[in-house]
């Protein structure tokens, strides 16, 4: 074996939340590209049957599950379903999560902080717990938590600090569940972007550009990043090249958290 081909999906599935538009979409093709069968999740029908053409057109088998993970419980029906209709599962990648509110912590209600605790991080247990606990009963398989910066970092400008919180959170949770498991075969890392420039932080940018303007100043290298250079990362850490890495969090944002 090359060193290329420790880099291969062949013969494995992957099942992405999230994983119909940003990097849920780009994740679900590169691994497809690698040699996985893709199962995704989102809640939006018509995206996902967009993104499942995409991944038939690189020659792999796709799925779709249309819910709302949001909800706990029917995160919970739709892991049951996936193990039962699409297992076994030998890839997690727990994509979904963002902020669309830019509330100051002093004007935020419980009932939206326990929301976006639950779209955030509760879905990320959830699926942890349901679709990588069954891997465990085989002794091998992958998590990988799409974290952020934002779990390292407060943001200038922006209200909405259920997303730190939570996002700092999930990193906590991976390195949690990566001491629990790795002696069991299964290693769980996350990776944390900095600004890529996907559909929600496009709306961003639209609506507060100097939030975007002061974030690409304090970039070293003086960019956004683009959703296509996540695919990579992911296919490393779903790959055989990443066997020995297990509870790591990977920071990928052009140098901002440097200064």
């Amino acid at each position: 074996m090359n060193v290329l081909d420790r880099f291969r999906l062949d013969g494995k599935r992957l099942f992405i939340t999230g994983g119909s538009r940003g990097f849920g979409r780009v994740i679900a093709l590169a691994a497809a590209e690698a040699g996985a069968d893709i199962v995704l999740n989102a809640r939006d029908a018509s995206s996902l049957a967009r993104t499942a053409g995409e991944v038939r057109e690189r020659g792999r088998e796709v799925s779709t599950f249309p819910a709302d993970i949001a909800d706990p419980a029917a995160c919970e029906a739709l892991c049951r379903r996936v193990l039962a209709e699409a297992g076994p599962i030998d890839i997690l990648v727990n994509n979904v999560g963002g902020r669309d509110l830019d509330v100051a912590i002093e004007d935020t209600d419980v009932e939206t902080w326990q929301r976006f605790v639950d779209l955030n991080l509760t879905h990320c247990f959830i699926c942890t717990k349901m679709i990588g606990g069954a891997m465990l009963a085989r002794g091998e398989g992958r998590v990988i938590n799409i974290a952020s910066i934002s779990g390292l970092v407060a943001n200038r400008g922006i209200g909405g600090r259920h997303y730190e919180t939570t996002k700092a959170a999930v990193i906590h949770f991976t390195r949690a569940a990566a001491a629990d498991w790795a002696p069991r075969g299964v290693t769980v890392n996350a990776i944390c972007p900095g600004l890529f420039m996907t559909e929600p932080n496009l709306a961003w940018a639209k609506k507060h550009p100097e939030v975007i303007e002061t974030f690409i100043r304090a970039v070293p290298m003086g960019r956004t990043g683009e959703p296509h250079e996540i695919g990579p990362l992911a296919v490393y850490l779903a790959s055989p090249a990443s066997s020995y890495v297990t509870g790591a969090a990977f920071v990928i944002d052009g140098g901002y958290t440097l200064w």
